[in-house]
C-alpha cells in the first residue's frame, strides 16, 4: 500500500487530485489527499470528470506496478452535497453509487454525531442475544452473566469516539458503567493529542481547532469550529488535565507559572501573590532557567522588591523549584495514575478512577465476589436494596395479607427483621 500512497502522494502535488482542503480556525489549511487502515482506502478528489479520470490511472498503474487487483464492484462513490452528473462520474471510475450517511469500518461516516440512528446497529445486536430470555428460563444470576457478555460485545472503538446516549442509573450488580467507559475512552484522545508527537489525525484537529498551551492541547471547540466529534471529546478534557502532569526536559514548551510541572498545582495556585507580580506571566521554563550561573539556576522577576515580611515565600518558592533543572531531553507529559508506575495512559486506570470520583456507597467488594455463586450475590443484593420480596412489600404491592412473620409470630416481617433482628435475638 505504500507504493499505492506514493502515487496518489505525488498525484497531489502535481495538481492532478485536489485532495480534501482543511481549514481552520487560525487561518491554517491541511490537504489530505488519502487515508488507508490495512487494504481498505478513503480518497478524496473533485466532482470533475478529469479527477475522476486521473484517479482511474492511478489506479491501473498501481496494479501494474504492485500485481494486486482493486476490486471495483466493492468499491464506492460517495457524493459530498450536490454533484451533477454522478452517474456519468461512477461510469468514469467504474464503480457502484454511494451516500452519506454510510459506514466505515464499522463507524458512522457522515452521520450526526449525536443521532441516536448511530447507535442502532448496537441495539440491535443487544436485542437479538437477550431475546432469549423470551424463550428460556433463566435465573437472575444466570440473567447478569448474560448482560455482562452482551455489554462486553458493544464495540469499543465505537465508545472511544462517540458519546452514548445518556443512561438510567443502576447500582450495585457489578456491571461496568457504560458512560464511564465511555468517558474514559473518550478521555484517552485528550491523552494522545498531548503525547503523542506528529501524526496525521493530530495536525487535522490542531488545524481546525487551532493548539493552545505549546501545542498540548486544543482549543476550545465553539462556534462554527466546534461542531461535531472533537467538541464531545473536548467535555473530558478537565479531569483528564487534573491527572496529567508535565516531565520538563528543555523547557521550551512548558510554561513556568501556569502549566502544572513541580507539585499537585501550577506555581500560579500555590504563589498566587508572587504570580500576579511576575513580570512575564507567560514565560516559559526554558526562559526562566539561567545556565550561565554555575550549574545553573532560576532567575525570578518580579515588578517590585519585596518587603521583609515578603521573603519568606520567595525562599518557599526556591525551596520547591530545588530539585527541577532542565535537560537535554524533550518536554513530555505523564499520566500521573499511570498502571505500573510507567506514566502512560490507561483505559483502565482511567476508568477507576471515575469510578472512585463517583458518589457509591454500595458494599460491591462485600456482595460480588469470585468464588460465591451468583444467584447467592444477586440475593444479598436484593436485600442491601431491601427488594426482597417480603410481606410487607407485598402488601404496597395490593395483596391483602396479614404480615406477621411466621418464624416467631411477633413480630412484621420486613428485610432487617428476617435477615438481622430474628437471627440476632
Amino acid at each position: 500500500m505504500k507504493v499505492l500512497s506514493t502515487l496518489l502522494r505525488r498525484a497531489g502535488e502535481g495538481g492532478f487530485l485536489s485532495g480534501c482542503r482543511l481549514r481552520g480556525r487560525g487561518g491554517g489549511e491541511l490537504t489530505v489527499s488519502h487515508l488507508l487502515f490495512a487494504d481498505d482506502t478513503i480518497i478524496f478528489c473533485e466532482a470533475r470528470k478529469a479527477q475522476l479520470t486521473n484517479l482511474s490511472w492511478i489506479l491501473a498503474w498501481f496494479e501494474a506496478a504492485s500485481g494486486l487487483r482493486i476490486n471495483l464492484a466493492k468499491s464506492v462513490l460517495i457524493p459530498v452535497e450536490e454533484v451533477d452528473e454522478l452517474e456519468e462520474l461512477a461510469v468514469e471510475l467504474g464503480c457502484r453509487l454511494g451516500a452519506l450517511p454510510t459506514v466505515y469500518l464499522g463507524l458512522p461516516l457522515g452521520a450526526h454525531h449525536k443521532a441516536s440512528s448511530t447507535w442502532d446497529g448496537v441495539e440491535e445486536r443487544m436485542r437479538r442475544r437477550l431475546a432469549q430470555w423470551k424463550r428460556q428460563y433463566i435465573s437472575k444470576g444466570g440473567r447478569i452473566t448474560l448482560i455482562k457478555s452482551t455489554l462486553a460485545s458493544i464495540p469499543i472503538y465505537l465508545l472511544s469516539l462517540i458519546r452514548i446516549p445518556n443512561l438510567k442509573e443502576e447500582g450495585g450488580l457489578g456491571i461496568r458503567k457504560i458512560d464511564l467507559l465511555n468517558k474514559a475512552l473518550l478521555g484517552k484522545w485528550i491523552w494522545r493529542y498531548a503525547y503523542e508527537k506528529d501524526n496525521l489525525w493530530k495536525r487535522v484537529i490542531g488545524v481546525k481547532y487551532g493548539q493552545e498551551g505549546c501545542g498540548w492541547r486544543t482549543k476550545e471547540a465553539c462556534g462554527s469550529f466546534g461542531v461535531g466529534v472533537w467538541k464531545e471529546i473536548m467535555k473530558e478534557a478537565n479531569w483528564c488535565w487534573e491527572s496529567i502532569e508535565f516531565k520538563v526536559g528543555k523547557g521550551t514548551r512548558v510554561m513556568f507559572w501556569t502549566d502544572k510541572w513541580c507539585g499537585n498545582a501550577a506555581l500560579s495556585q500555590i504563589f498566587p501573590q508572587q504570580f500576579t507580580l511576575a513580570v512575564h506571566k507567560n514565560a516559559t521554563i526554558n526562559e526562566v532557567w539561567n545556565s550561565s550561573l554555575g550549574q545553573g539556576g532560576w532567575n525570578l522577576r518580579f515588578a517590585r522588591d519585596f518587603n521583609d515580611w515578603e521573603l519568606d515565600q520567595i525562599r518557599d518558592i526556591l525551596n520547591l523549584l530545588r530539585d527541577f533543572k532542565t535537560s537535554p531531553e524533550e518536554d513530555s507529559v505523564s499520566w500521573k495514575r499511570g498502571e505500573g508506575g510507567h506514566g502512560a495512559f490507561g483505559v483502565k486506570g482511567a476508568y477507576n478512577m471515575l469510578i472512585g470520583s463517583t458518589i457509591c456507597v454500595f458494599p460491591n467488594r462485600c456482595i460480588w465476589m469470585d468464588k460465591v455463586p451468583t444467584k447467592v450475590s444477586f440475593f444479598a443484593w436484593e436485600a442491601t436494596w431491601g427488594k426482597i420480596l417480603t410481606l410487607d412489600r407485598l402488601q404496597r404491592r395490593g395483596w391483602q395479607l396479614p404480615n406477621r412473620c411466621f418464624l416467631c409470630g411477633c413480630e412484621e416481617e420486613n428485610v432487617n427483621h428476617i435477615l438481622f433482628t430474628l437471627y440476632s435475638g
